[in-house]
Parts: C-alpha cells; sequence; structure tokens
C-alpha cells in the first residue's frame, strides 16, 4: 500500500511545471518530502544514474527505506498516468534490484507519481505485474472554487498593495526618527540654523 495523494503544498509551482522543475523544487524542499512519504526514508539521489549495456537510465529520486530494508524508486510525471509509464518503472525496478541491492535487502519498491490517474487504467496496467509498484497522485496546494478566485485579489494586486504598504511604514518611521532626533539636539544648536 502506498499514500496516494501525496500532498505537496510546500511548493510553489503552478500546473505547467515541468518534470525536472518539479524534481529540483522537491529535492530543494527535501525535509517536507520526506516528511510527506512517511517514517523512514531516506535520500540516496536524483537523477541516480543506472549503467545497463553501457547506456546509462537516470531515476528522478532513488530511497532507501531503513525499516523496510529496501531501495524506492519515484518517477515524476507532471501528466495524467499513462500504463507506459509502468514498463519504464518495471525497467528501474529490475535494474536496481540487479545492481544496487544487496543480498540483505528486500525487493526494491517502484512508485510512479502522476498528477493525475484513472484507477480503471491503473488496475488494468498492474494486474498482472508482480513486482512491488504503485502508481500515486499528488498536488500542489487545494485549489479554490472558482467563484471564490474571481472575488480574490491576484498575486500582482498583493504584491502592489504590501509595496504600498512597506513604503508608507518607511516613511512613517523617517519622520518618526527625524522628531525622536529633533528632541535630543542642542537647543543653541537649533537657533543657530
Amino acid at each position: 500500500m502506498i499514500k496516494s495523494p501525496y500532498s505537496f503544498d510546500f511548493l510553489s509551482l503552478g500546473k505547467e511545471a515541468l518534470e525536472r522543475e518539479l524534481e529540483t523544487a522537491l529535492i530543494q524542499h527535501i525535509r517536507e518530502f520526506l516528511l510527506e512519504l512517511g517514517v523512514g526514508f531516506s535520500f540516496v539521489g536524483s537523477q541516480h544514474p543506472l549503467i545497463v549495456d553501457e547506456k546509462e537510465y537516470k531515476i528522478d529520486l532513488l530511497f532507501y527505506h531503513f525499516r523496510l530494508h529496501c531501495f524506492v524508486v519515484i518517477d515524476l510525471k507532471v501528466v495524467e498516468f499513462e500504463p507506459e509509464f509502468s514498463g519504464k518503472m518495471n525497467f528501474y525496478v529490475s535494474a536496481v534490484d540487479d545492481l544496487l541491492r544487496s543480498p540483505e535487502d528486500k525487493p526494491t519498491i517502484g512508485i510512479t507519481l502522476c498528477r493525475t490517474k484513472s484507477k480503471t487504467v491503473a488496475e488494468y496496467d498492474l494486474r498482472d505485474v508482480h513486482k512491488p509498484i504503485g502508481i500515486s497522485t499528488y498536488h500542489m496546494g487545494i485549489p479554490l472554487p472558482e467563484e471564490f478566485q474571481s472575488s480574490l485579489p491576484t498575486i500582482e494586486d498583493l504584491e502592489e498593495e504590501l509595496e504600498a504598504i512597506a513604503a508608507e511604514v518607511e516613511q512613517t518611521l523617517a519622520s518618526q526618527e527625524i522628531e525622536q532626533l529633533s528632541l535630543f539636539a542642542d537647543p543653541a544648536t537649533i537657533q543657530e540654523d
């Protein structure tokens, strides 16, 4: 059993983000990502190379689960799940089992993380697969209903408002500083000016 969906609310990527951008953002927030994955995961690497028949293949994210004593391969997709994704994952799991796994380790687990999936397509795709491979989804923030989106300010509006407030605060602080300095000024100096 794998968690679904994973919540990537800690990321500030839009829906148009590419797989590499998603991967980079997850690496930059590795602590939060590990907490979202659950207890026992340790990060091995991103774009972890596997050499098979003198050709290099790269795993998006590779973890080791120290409680389960196995590697966990994560393949990131920014699109809906497609059946061919599990063929790639099957390859990665087999290669990690042969190239990285020690005799003490349990079989590698593969997780394909997609933006969305059809439950029926996923069930058909994994029906006769005997390796521990799963398909999960993720979300990055819970979108507001459209009726609320139109009534809220845009990010640009909020930035403009914050800049205006910051300028007003700076001006107020400068005025207060001048006022305080005048209180401590030498009266003789003030009359001479």
